[in-house]
């Protein structure tokens, strides 16, 4: 498939902070699901290069504002080809899988994420269909209802309250799989839906499979990531993967708007 991505994230400061630095993961990069034919991040419209690339093999950049800003916008546009693979990535990027057992703020697990594991464990032979059972048990577990959480809400805090977004479903099957002693890694990418033109960033999750390597499992669409999905970045959990970080000096009040537009390109 074919596909563009168009990406705006519009920070507002009041007041303008004394100083401001983003850290930029927006890169998206070649893997075997997607091959990037074309990709431009810009700050105020300024084109970012990136500096480095990181330890889970994603690219990364830094802006900082060369006065204190009222507003600073960031944009990605992009032309994707990617393909249906089932999730399969095999071993890319080449680090070791055990970096993804550790745990994080964001994926301790509690007791009642040890007995949500241990009982999809129970119920099935083998990693890959133990982890095809942590899928759908992660959604089963949590109903579908934005705004029941936010950006700093654990998986055990989401699976006591029964409900959450994709945030917390990812978070949930990553928690699971660590504590299965399965590496399990957090994703942040794009997702092409034609019931829905505008919408956010998607989150997933990947989880090792001896033999196989990294395979895709996305718990709030109960299945393995296909050809509509454009990986971004990934890290031991939201925080460690997101997107774009944002460090001030300063009193300010931050607010932003997002949007996110994934089509097919004729």
């Amino acid at each position: 498939m074919h596909l563009s991505i168009r990406h705006d994230t519009v920070y507002r400061y009041d007041p303008p902070p004394a100083q401001l630095t983003l850290r930029l993961r927006l890169f998206a990069v070649d893997n075997p699901m997607q091959r990037i034919k074309a990709w431009t991040v810009t700050v105020n419209g300024a084109e970012m290069t990136p500096l480095l690339i990181n330890s889970f093999g994603d690219r990364e950049a830094l802006w900082r504002a060369p006065a204190p800003p009222e507003q600073v916008q960031v944009s990605v546009e992009g032309a994707v080809e990617t393909e249906n693979r089932a999730g399969m990535l095999g071993r890319w990027p080449p680090h070791r899988p055990a970096v993804f057992l550790r745990y994080s703020p964001l994926t301790k697990p509690s007791d009642g994420v040890a007995s949500f594991a241990r009982k999809a464990a129970s119920e099935q032979n083998g990693p890959l269909p133990l982890l095809h059972q942590l899928n759908e048990a992660a959604a089963e577990a949590l109903e579908y209802r934005p705004g029941a959480t936010d950006s700093h809400a654990t998986a055990a805090e989401a699976l006591a309250r029964g409900a959450g977004v994709c945030q917390d479903r990812a978070h949930l099957f990553v928690a699971a799989c660590r504590f299965l002693e399965i590496p399990a890694r957090y994703v942040v990418g794009y997702l092409y839906d034609p019931a829905a033109p505008l919408g956010e960033t998607h989150a997933w999750a990947e989880a090792w499979v001896e033999g196989l390597g990294w395979v895709g499992f996305d718990p709030t669409h109960r299945q393995s990531p296909t050809d509509a999905y454009i990986r971004l970045s990934s890290g031991l959990d939201a925080f460690d993967a997101t997107p774009i970080r944002g460090h001030i000096h300063g009193e300010s009040m931050e607010s932003l708007t997002a949007d996110v537009a994934v089509g097919v390109m004729q």
